[in-house]
């Protein structure tokens, strides 16, 4: 306390205002196999927009889990997602090197390789030109044969590429250029990234250039209109893509489409139509080159304005670059294709820099690996070019080196290739996914999926894991619906009964956990396809929507909140009979009504034992309620164990308490937080101790008409009571 030494008021302020906070209670959170997108790593998704440009569309792979979340999101709007780490490789501009080759020997099965792989997954060995997956790798240099090759040449070994599982894999591993893949990679995994091309623009002359007096047109004539073959004194001063013009009047320009020695074939430029040439072309035309991407860019690449400022004669530092669609696998459009050069377009990235120390105007950084790394949303930098430049990366500001950096006279242009797709996970791989929700303290998720339920036993190695996960947590509901199997396919309704009655009869008695009885049939407009997707995805979006327009503590089941969107029908549509059979077996059934839409019409969770914690909304309002009272008890710690702070504590708890109470979430609650639960051993423990009593809401599962028909003349008051 301040001491006054004379007299005066001194002011002081004591915050009594402290209140439970409200939280989040419809996160969702799912993993599993995508086509593209960053591994082992938690991704926020707020739409299906956002789901898309992260992980790619849905495919025949993958749809089970891909709709699994874009269900969740018709409801809700805060979803993690994690990327399985399967077997998916990315694409790479030097892919498919071989880097053995070996005679075989019935009687040996290893093999010393001449390039260190730690990796079996991303080799490729071939035997007597057929694949082969019998082998393993021992250690980083040698392979073990399963059965021994036959003796026999054409038996190969191939580095197929490299696996970057996010982003700070790829700077751990990769960033400092060691890659050995070439100059770029894709940026994820998966197939997706043997559509991308890179084209590198590093020098002026790369990107316009009249070329010298001995390259001319060298027709044994003219070449007339419509002549698409044009042949020149070196076809090795070109590259496919360039943009040439031959001094026509009408300032035409073509495209070359292929070299061959000396021939270019060529069309006309962004026609797609194509066609040859629009007049006579004179031999011994004079011809100027241009880069394919020139005309997207302000200027060609030159000296910056940074490199100029140093003192130093540090020149041709600038490159741009471009990474565009070759194959129209992204876009739709291949840059290859008669008018589709500039819609094949993905990403433009204009004077970067080959100096290290290069700097923007604003005093960012310029330099391109960094720039692109940052900025790509399609490839990484991998290396500088292996020929043409080399000395980019170099700083050039010590005496006696030389100032002026290499550029490639033609551009350059990387390819990937060899990306490959893993179209399922392990149930190890899927566990060590969703092992990224296992810490409630940094990871904020209320509803976890199952997604997909691989079939057989792993099915419900995988459910089990997903219960397990919830109880270890304890503040999260996981949402599992039966093995695809079980009642996709299968015609009777009383097997498909059976079948998820059994599979759930496996599961553990949890709380924590909600079953549901199957598949819907539902519209996939990015196939124009109908796909069968598990309802664990929407029966999650209900419990999210329930506290958009209500609380977490209603039940999400029923005509109010429990109605199914973007069901076409029903892969299993339980009966009165068989919804008997499957509510006591602790599974909550969709059902069709006829005009009255899907619904799901159970709230039970997965508890075996008569609880009120074997309702959905009992045991999120205890959720809510712990969470919430949780967090602000952390203001507690390191305070005295007195009556203030037990008084203080009770002050804060009790109001939200009522306004539980007042929003029918609960019918009664008593606090105790005072010298009866906090006896002197409790205080000399450093322990702080409140005992929060609740009497929770319940939910109507069951209700009962009885109609009485009463005789003319008889008083209701003499047989209704």
């Amino acid at each position: 306390m301040a001491f006054q030494v004379s007299p005066g008021v001194l002011t002081k302020e004591v915050d009594l205002t402290n209140v439970v906070p409200a939280l989040a209670t419809s996160i969702g959170g799912l993993a599993g196999v995508f086509s593209r997108g960053p591994m082992d790593q938690i991704i926020p998704i707020g739409n299906e927009k956002e789901l898309v440009q992260t992980f790619g569309k849905p495919d025949s792979s993958n749809f089970e889990t891909w709709f699994t979340a874009a269900n969740f999101l018709e409801y809700g709007n805060a979803l993690r997602v994690v990327r399985a780490n399967n077997g998916a490789r990315n694409a790479v501009a030097n892919g498919g090197a071989t880097i053995g080759t070996f005679t075989g020997n019935a009687s040996t099965t290893v093999f010393t390789m001449s390039t260190a792989v730690s990796d079996a997954s991303l080799l490729e060995v071939t035997i007597a030109g057929t694949k082969t997956t019998a082998f393993t790798v021992n250690g980083t240099t040698s392979i073990t044969f399963t059965d021994a090759p036959a003796s026999g040449s054409n038996n190969t070994i191939v580095k197929l590429g490299i696996r970057i599982t996010n982003d700070q894999f790829y700077e751990d591993n990769f960033a400092d250029g060691s890659g050995s893949v070439g100059s770029f990679s894709s940026k994820y995994p998966g197939l997706w990234g043997n559509s991308i091309g890179v084209a590198t623009c590093g020098s002026a002359e790369a990107y316009e250039f009249t070329l010298p007096a001995d390259n001319k047109v060298n027709m044994a004539g003219n070449a007339a209109v419509g002549v698409t073959a044009i042949t020149v004194d070196d076809g090795a001063e070109f590259s496919v893509g360039d943009i040439v013009f031959f001094q026509e009047a009408s300032g035409q320009q073509y495209s070359v489409v292929s070299i061959s020695t000396h021939v270019l074939t060529i069309r006309q430029l962004d026609n797609p139509n194509g066609g040859g040439l629009t007049s006579i072309v004179l031999n011994d035309t004079v011809i100027r080159r241009r880069w394919r991407f020139y005309d997207l860019f302000d200027s060609a690449p030159g000296t910056s304005a940074w490199a100029k400022g140093q003192g130093l004669p540090i020149a041709e530092d600038e490159l741009h670059i471009v990474v565009y669609d070759q194959d129209g696998g992204l876009t739709g459009y291949d840059v290859d294709v008669a008018g589709n050069r500039g819609s094949g377009v993905i990403e433009t990235h204009a004077h970067l820099s080959k100096h290290p120390n290069a700097k923007t105007p604003q005093g960012g950084t310029a330099y391109y690996p960094t720039v692109l790394n940052r900025s790509s949303t399609h490839v990484w930098w991998m290396d500088h070019p292996a020929s043409g430049a080399a000395d980019w990366g170099t700083n050039l500001t010590s005496a006696g080196t030389d100032k002026v950096f290499d550029a490639a006279h033609l551009p350059l242009v990387d390819l990937l290739t060899i990306g490959q797709d893993d179209t399922t996970a392990t149930v190890a791989e899927l566990t060590a996914a969703y092992n990224y929700f296992s810490d409630a303290d940094t990871v904020d998720v209320n509803l976890i999926m199952a997604g997909t339920s691989p079939a057989s036993t792993d099915g419900t190695a995988h459910a089990a894991a997903m219960i397990a996960l919830a109880e270890a947590r304890r503040d999260m509901v996981v949402f599992i619906s039966p093995r695809r199997a079980d009642v996709v396919g299968v015609t009777s309704s009383a097997t498909q009964t059976t079948n998820v009655k059994t599979f759930f009869d496996g599961l553990a008695s949890s709380s924590y956990a909600v079953f549901d009885s199957g598949y819907k049939y539902m519209y996939d407009k990015y196939s124009d396809v109908f796909r069968y997707v598990p309802l664990n995805g929407d029966i999650a979006g209900l419990c999210a929507n329930t506290d958009n327009v209500s609380d977490p503590w209603f039940s999400p089941g029923g005509y109010n909140r429990g109605q199914i969107r973007g069901s076409v029908k029903l892969a299993f549509n339980p009966t009165k009979t068989q919804r008997d059979i499957l509510y006591p077996a602790r599974v909550n059934p969709v059902v069709t009504f006829p005009g009255q839409g899907t619904v799901l019409f159970g709230d039970k969770t997965a508890l075996t034992r008569p609880s009120s914690f074997d309702r959905i909304n009992v045991r999120r309002l205890f959720l809510t309620l712990e969470k919430a009272i949780a967090t602000a008890a952390r203001f507690q710690l390191f305070e005295y164990n007195d009556t203030f702070t037990q008084a203080q504590f009770k002050n804060m708890v009790e109001p939200f308490l009522r306004d539980v109470q007042g929003r029918r979430g609960i019918t009664d609650f008593k606090v105790v937080c005072d010298g009866t639960n906090n006896t002197g051993e409790i205080i000399d423990r450093n322990e702080f101790v409140a005992d929060i009593y609740i009497k929770p809401a319940r939910s109507i599962n069951f209700i009962t008409l009885s109609f009485v028909a009463v005789r003319t003349g008889v008083a209701f008051s003499e047989v209704g009571g």
